[in-house]
């Protein structure tokens, strides 16, 4: 029988995001009863940074006036970092990030400053990356008692340099791009598990939501790109759309390391990632 699998890869990128966007995650996740892969950022939250994008990167604006920035992040978020003190993300919040676990669902590290990899990670030498991840593993075995063990990276980016430093640290997978299917990770000998379908900001939110289910109209095992800030926001009941739509479908939902553990027992091909800009997007990312 065909193989229908969905996993839910959530990415919390933003103070916001984890005050009120998981929460309203969890409710819906339990409503559905279906576990979810949460990868969280646990540093500060420098997002109103995001300013000197607008100022080089004309697609970055068109990005964030199509998908209602201000609806999606708060006036707040904007300033953080600039105007406004940066505050810390999940290491503030560490009995949420705990009732995560206990609800059932799987905590991995998503960053430690989010914004500063997202914006300067090519310019960055493996000192600099080693320091991030030691900050960002640290802080997350002191509010979850316990290694992470996957590694999602800040908006799909990867270097040479950031492989290079992956290696040195003990991990079982990774999720960190955008590529169609599993592969082994060319440097590290990990396992990496894409986010495969598009997400909801990439196909115009609420009205895209037929054509992440039409994805999955052929069956196989996909991985869904969700954002606290989207899906546990304005974007709410679109989320819960696309849940209904995949157990229409006949999918089950299963958390990410079970998936790769399922890849671990097969033969997968090894590559190098690659470097591309995907429709919807305003910055390339790594397939």
């Amino acid at each position: 029988m065909e193989k229908r699998i969905l996993a839910l890869k959530v990415d919390v990128d933003t103070r916001r995001g984890m005050e009120r966007g998981v929460p309203s995650l969890l409710d819906t996740l339990d409503a559905f009863r279906v576990p979810a892969t949460f990868f969280l950022s646990f540093g500060p939250d420098n997002s109103g940074k995001a300013v000197y994008q607008l100022l080089r990167n004309p697609r970055f604006l068109v990005k964030m006036l199509r998908t209602n920035a201000p609806g999606l992040y708060g006036f707040r978020t904007a300033l953080y970092g600039t105007l406004l003190p940066a505050p810390m993300i999940a290491s503030a919040l560490p009995g949420l990030c705990r009732e995560i676990e206990n609800r059932g669902h799987e905590v991995e590290f998503h960053a430690w400053d989010h914004r500063v990899w997202q914006d300067a990670l090519p310019r960055k030498g493996a000192a600099w990356i080693r320091e991030w991840f030691l900050r960002g593993f640290g802080s997350y075995e002191e509010t979850l008692g316990h290694r992470p063990r996957a590694f999602g990276a800040p908006a799909w980016l990867l270097t040479e340099e950031a492989v290079g430093v992956l290696r040195e640290f003990p991990l079982e997978y990774l999720s960190c791009t955008r590529a169609a299917a599993p592969f082994v990770l060319e440097g590290t000998g990990l396992v990496e598990i894409p986010s495969d379908l598009p997400c909801l900001e990439e196909v115009g939110g609420r009205s895209g939501v037929p054509r992440i289910l039409s994805a999955l109209d052929a069956g196989g095992v996909h991985v869904f790109p969700v954002h606290a800030e989207a899906e546990g926001g304005i974007w709410r009941d679109a989320f819960a759309e696309i849940l209904r739509g995949a157990s229409d479908r006949g999918y089950a939902i299963h958390p990410l390391s079970r998936i790769a553990a399922d890849c671990r027992c097969g033969v997968l091909p090894g590559r190098p990632f690659r470097t591309a800009l995907l429709p919807g997007r305003a910055v390339p990312c790594s397939v």
